[in-house]
């Protein structure tokens, strides 16, 4: 079914710049970068870099029977496949609405198998293209090869704030409220900032983010006038034969300069009470998520609050494991963890139902989750986190933050968490 080459890459930097700017010739395009040289210490990484263009076929659908939808396309293709899980699956696993503004309007779901695909692994280049356009492929090599830098129009953007300041601590108020009566422990309560008329080059603005984050799940996605722009630093779920992997982030602190402040902030976060306790909570959630396709013992947690540094950023992560028997589908195991519980709070379903009615904009493909099947099942997903979306068509666009809410929670701190969230969108869109 496809035709395999394998290339040299002497200057994969490069290279990923080229096939960034090959690529806008395509209506469907998806680049998924670990950033490699920042990121040694991730764990389970499988490629560097992971290119897909040009849909052969695809699925497109609302959160109706979406998870039954995908797995019959799944179970059929036998292929590869990239794609996204929006938000509001949710609706689809349990019994919940999204009745909030929606100014970008991407599909609950969407998968595509492409006609081509590009796997780059330090300097090796693997090249894998459907039967019927493989002639292309050394053609397609020179193009990518020859490719220059794209003039950009200069962007044209004003950023609002859906959620003032003052709203915002009234809406954590309330959350506390909802704590302290005992309906959840935790929620991931979000805010949206947007732009009307926005006039922006994706493709420029997705290497600004990505050159200042540097994070292992950075994503390009384009479908038409949709666009995709993330540097998120956190893993949903991996697939890897009968292994499973979760790797929430819970806890956030800012990077210093100075290198005696900056490790007085990780040690500051690794020791703080009320992250720490986010963090157990989600690890928890997931360990019982899990549970529901895991072979019997076999749920671990094999990192516990361990902190990762990042270009803007110190995180506190987890990394959850389970196995799970050959026969067990992987949609089975996505529809059973989905939404991920770093992304709403707990108990699930509580929470999400608490923060939809405080949330005053429809999530969308934020808090969802993009990645890819390979032909032998196995899956890589991301949290789509510290992400652009924007809608060319309408000139929309959107970026959403969020922290998590817990007993300990002071509303002034968690918006400030959100602003330093923020920051790396504010400064590639050159918002002041």
């Amino acid at each position: 079914m496809r035709t395999t080459s394998t290339k040299h890459i002497t200057n994969p930097t490069l290279f990923k710049e080229q096939i960034l700017y090959w690529s806008h010739q395509f209506n469907e395009t998806i680049i998924l970068d670990s950033n490699v040289e920042s990121n040694e210490n991730q764990l389970y990484k499988s490629y560097d870099l992971i290119i897909a263009v040009d849909a052969f076929t695809s699925i497109q659908t609302d959160y109706e029977k979406a998870f039954e939808d995908l797995y019959q396309y799944q179970s059929k293709a036998n292929d590869w496949l990239f794609g996204y899980l929006a938000y509001d699956l949710k609706n689809d696993v349990e019994h919940l609405q999204s009745q909030n503004f929606d100014g970008l309007g991407f599909s609950d779901l969407y998968f595509f198998q492409p006609k081509k695909i590009f796997l780059l692994k330090d300097s090796t280049l693997e090249i894998q293209y459907l039967n019927m356009c493989d002639d292309e492929i050394d053609s397609d090599l020179e193009d990518i090869l020859n490719q220059s830098k794209i003039k950009s129009p200069k962007s044209n953007i004003e950023i609002k704030q859906r959620i003032s300041k003052e709203n915002y601590i009234k809406k954590v108020e309330k959350t506390l409220a909802h704590i302290h009566r005992g309906d959840i422990y935790e929620a991931n309560f979000c805010m949206e900032f947007y732009a009307n008329n926005a006039l922006i080059e994706p493709s420029e603005i997705y290497q600004k983010l990505n050159r200042i984050s540097d994070s292992p799940f950075a994503v390009y996605f384009k479908k038409n006038q949709q666009y995709l722009l993330s540097a998120s630093p956190e893993r949903y779920l991996k697939k890897e034969n009968e292994k499973v992997i979760s790797q929430p982030i819970k806890g956030t602190a800012k990077r210093n300069s100075n290198s005696e402040l900056d490790e007085q902030n990780k040690v500051t976060l690794q020791n703080n009470a009320k992250e720490r306790s986010e963090n157990i909570m989600i690890v928890d959630l997931v360990r019982n998520d899990l549970s529901q396709t895991a072979t019997k013992g076999s749920v671990e947690v094999e990192e516990f609050c361990e902190i990762y540094s990042f270009k803007q950023v110190h995180q506190m992560i987890s990394t959850i494991t389970s196995n799970v028997a050959h026969t067990t589908s992987p949609i089975e195991i996505l529809r059973t963890t989905f939404p991920m519980g770093s992304m709403t709070g707990a108990p699930k379903i509580s929470a999400m139902k608490i923060i939809e009615d405080l949330e005053e904009t429809k999530r969308g493909l934020y808090s969802g989750a993009v990645g890819y099947f390979t032909p032998s099942g196995n899956f890589d997903f991301n949290v789509v986190i510290r992400s652009i979306l924007y809608n060319s068509e309408n000139q929309y666009l959107s970026f959403s933050v969020g922290s998590a809410i817990t007993a300990e929670a002071i509303p002034e701190n968690e918006y400030e968490e959100c602003l330093l969230k923020a920051k790396a969108m504010f400064e590639v869109l050159q918002v002041n």
